[in-house]
């Protein structure tokens, strides 16, 4: 029986560890868990957003005056860190989910000048494909589906400032 030939990528270049980084990763880790932990996370991003967006938006509309205008311009000021948080997310787990599905991998030995590539066996492959299916494309419908529901909100913000 013949072995796999050894991966001549440095540790920290394989997609394998740049997935596990990524999922372990402070920003990255509420993505992978639970609905409830993932929404816990982007309400708190919400939320943090809001604390920046309320004194900026308070300027245009005084809530005294304007509690309407107030409340829907802050929320679509707040959605605008959420949604920056979120291209962060998406960014982050496509580029991990092309590189474990490519079968090549491109690699730098010592430095930017010298770039190699290493074409992939059919097991690390097949790993690699199978992580991409079963791990990250979840995600990243995840993440599709919050972009969905946050368009949704501002639809919906823009027909009620419309109807004021």
């Amino acid at each position: 029986m013949q072995s796999a030939p050894k991966c001549p990528v440095p540790l920290e270049q394989q997609p394998i560890h740049e997935y596990e980084e990524l999922k372990n990763a402070w920003l990255f880790r509420d993505s992978t868990s639970s609905w409830h932990k993932y929404l816990g996370q982007i309400f708190w991003t919400w939320v943090w957003s809001w604390l920046l967006a309320g004194p900026v938006v308070a300027t245009s509309f005084p809530p005294q005056h304007h509690l309407s205008q107030f409340l829907l311009a802050g929320t679509a000021s707040a959605n605008g860190g959420v949604v920056l948080v979120l291209v962060r997310l998406y960014l982050g787990w496509f580029y991990i989910s092309d590189r474990l599905y490519c079968t090549t991998v491109f690699y730098e030995e010592s430095g930017w000048y010298d770039g190699q590539t290493w074409t992939k066996p059919l097991e690390t492959l097949n790993r690699d494909r199978l992580i991409v299916n079963y791990e990250i494309k979840p995600i990243l419908h995840r993440l599709q589906f919050t972009f969905v529901a946050l368009a949704g909100m501002y639809l919906t913000g823009t027909i009620v400032w419309h109807l004021l």
